[in-house]
C-alpha cells in the first residue's frame, strides 16, 4: 500500500501511538461519529484503523471497514492541518491518505501474511505467541484481543495491530470476522458456577470461558485451539474440565478428544513448562482422531540461549537480597519443603518461568563476567561478587521461543510479565500444524480480493 504522494511528515509514528501523544482529538460514538455519543478511546480507534488496514484486500475487512475509512478520514484531516497549516489537497486518494498516516503498521517484524493458506483468530492474545506459531506456518491473523495496556503495546510494535480490548464486551465483539478458519484463545482459568449441576453452557456465564464459547458458537470455525494452566485439569476437583469439554463437545457440536499436557521442553526450548491443551474440530471437517506432537527437540539448555555479551549490573542480586533469598530457602529445607530460589546451571533446563518474583527467582544462573560492579539501580548492600543474577528479558523470550528481533518496548517489569504469561512458541506451533492436516483447506477460494 505505497504511495509516491505519501508525507513522512504526516504519519503517525508507532511510538506515538503506544504513547498516545498524537494530539489533542476526541472522536465521539462506537459506532458513528455522532458528537452525542460517548467518546471513543484511543486504543479502539487504533485497533479498528489497524485491523481494517491489514485486512482492506480482504473479504475480513467487512466488520472494520466503515468505521476505520471515518476514523482516517478525521484523524489525516486534524494531522495534516496542524502540520501544514492548510487545506488537504484534492488530489490526495484514500490510499495517500491511510499511507501517508500509517506507513510504521506495515515496517514492523511481524508484518501480516499477504498470500495466506489459513485465517485464524487471536484471543487473550497477550503479546502474540499464538500469531507468531500461526503465522509462521502461513496464517493471517483477522481479529486479535487484549485487555492489557502494555501488551496491547507490545503487539503493536511487533505485529503493526492494535488489539481490541476487553473480549466481553459485546463492542469488541462486533468486530470478529466471519468465515475464519481457527479461534486460538489461552483463556484464565476460573470457577463456574454448578449450581443445577447440568454442567452447560449457561453454567459457563460470568467466566472468560463462556466468551470463548459464545464466539464459537456465533462463528463456527473449523476447529479451534485453547490453552490453559495444567491445573485446569483438577480445578475445582474436575469440574472446571468437565463443565468445558460438555460445552464444546455437547452444546457446540465439535468433535474434541482428550486434552493433553504439553511441555515446552520437548520443542526446541529449554523450559519445563507444562500446559493443558484443547484442541477441537467442527463436526463437519470429520475429523475423527487426533495425535497431539510428538517430542521434537529436547537437546537444548540454558547455554543455548544465554545473554552472548555482558549484562547489566541491574540483573546481578545485591548481597543484601541474596543473604534474604538464603534465609528463605532454610527456613522452608528445616520443615521439609523444597521451596526457595533455584540456580539453573548453564547445561540445565529452566523452570517454568512465570508472573511474579518467584518466577524469577527460581530461574537464577551464575554469569561470571561482570567486572564493573557498580550499582545501576537503588539497591540494598552491594552487587554480590558470585555472579549470581536473574535472567534477562531477553532470555524470558528465547525461553518462550520468541525469535531475537522480536521487539521488547516495554519495561523490564512489564516484559517479566509478558513472556511469563505468554504461550511457549514452539510448542503451539508444533500442534497447530497437527491440527492443519487435519481440517479441509484446500476447497477454499484465495483470501484475496473476495470483499
Amino acid at each position: 500500500m505505497k504511495s509516491k504522494t505519501a508525507n513522512n511528515r504526516i504519519k503517525i509514528s508507532l511510538a506515538e501511538i503506544c504513547n498516545e501523544k498524537i494530539f489533542p482529538i476526541k472522536i465521539s460514538g462506537a459506532d458513528s461519529l455522532d458528537k452525542n455519543e460517548p467518546p471513543m478511546p484511543f486504543n479502539q480507534q487504533m485497533a479498528i484503523i489497524s485491523h481494517y488496514l491489514h485486512n482492506q484486500k480482504f473479504k475480513f475487512a467487512k466488520p472494520y471497514e466503515k468505521k476505520a475509512k471515518e476514523l482516517i478520514k478525521y484523524l489525516f484531516k486534524i494531522r495534516y492541518m496542524s502540520i501544514n497549516n492548510s487545506e488537504i489537497p484534492d488530489q490526495l486518494s484514500e490510499e495517500d491518505k491511510q499511507y501517508s498516516l500509517f506507513p510504521d503498521l506495515f515496517a514492523v517484524p511481524f508484518a501480516p501474511k499477504e498470500n495466506p493458506k489459513f485465517t485464524f483468530i487471536d484471543l487473550f492474545a497477550g503479546i502474540g505467541g499464538f500469531r507468531m506459531a500461526l503465522q509462521n506456518l502461513g496464517g493471517k491473523c483477522v481479529f486479535s484481543s487484549e485487555w492489557d495496556a502494555q501488551a496491547q503495546k507490545t503487539y503493536l510494535l511487533n505485529y503493526g495491530e492494535m488489539p481490541f480490548g476487553d473480549i466481553t464486551s459485546e463492542f469488541t465483539k462486533s468486530y470478529i470476522p466471519d468465515n475464519f478458519d481457527i479461534l486460538c484463545a489461552g483463556f484464565p482459568c476460573q470457577a463456574f458456577s454448578l449450581a443445577g449441576k447440568r454442567l452447560g453452557f449457561e453454567e459457563t456465564r460470568g467466566t472468560l470461558f463462556f466468551d470463548v464459547a459464545e464466539i464459537l458458537r456465533r462463528k463456527k470455525p473449523k476447529a479451534f485451539f485453547l490453552e490453559n494452566v495444567k491445573g485446569l485439569l483438577i480445578h475445582d476437583k474436575g469440574k472446571t474440565i468437565q463443565t468445558i469439554l460438555n460445552v464444546l463437545r455437547n452444546d457446540l457440536n465439535y468433535y474434541v478428544p482428550d486434552p493433553q499436557i504439553v511441555n515446552a521442553m520437548n520443542f526446541g526450548v529449554p523450559q519445563h513448562r507444562e500446559r493443558v491443551y484443547i484442541v477441537g474440530f467442527r463436526k463437519d471437517q470429520n475429523v475423527t482422531d487426533f495425535t497431539y506432537p510428538i517430542p521434537m527437540d529436547t537437546t537444548k539448555t540454558f547455554a543455548d540461549i544465554k545473554e552472548k555479551e555482558v549484562v547489566s549490573a541491574k540483573y546481578y542480586l545485591s548481597t543484601q537480597y541474596l543473604q534474604t533469598l538464603k534465609a528463605h530457602k532454610e527456613r522452608h529445607a528445616a520443615k521439609g519443603n523444597g521451596f526457595g530460589y533455584e540456580i539453573i546451571p548453564d547445561d540445565g533446563v529452566a523452570n517454568a518461568i512465570v508472573v511474579g518474583g518467584m518466577g524469577r527467582e527460581r530461574n537464577l544462573v551464575i554469569d561470571n563476567r561482570l567486572t564493573d560492579f557498580t550499582p545501576v539501580t537503588n539497591i540494598k548492600g552491594e552487587v554480590n561478587r558470585q555472579g549470581i543474577r536473574k535472567m534477562t528479558p531477553r532470555e524470558w523470550a528465547r525461553l518462550q521461543g520468541f525469535p531475537d528481533n522480536f521487539i521488547i518496548g516495554v519495561a523490564d517489569a512489564s516484559a517479566y510479565k509478558q513472556f511469563g504469561n505468554s504461550v511457549a512458541v514452539p510448542a503451539i506451533q508444533a500442534t497447530a500444524e497437527e491440527i492443519l492436516k487435519r481440517i479441509n483447506l484446500q476447497n477454499e477460494k484465495s483470501y484475496g480480493n473476495t470483499k
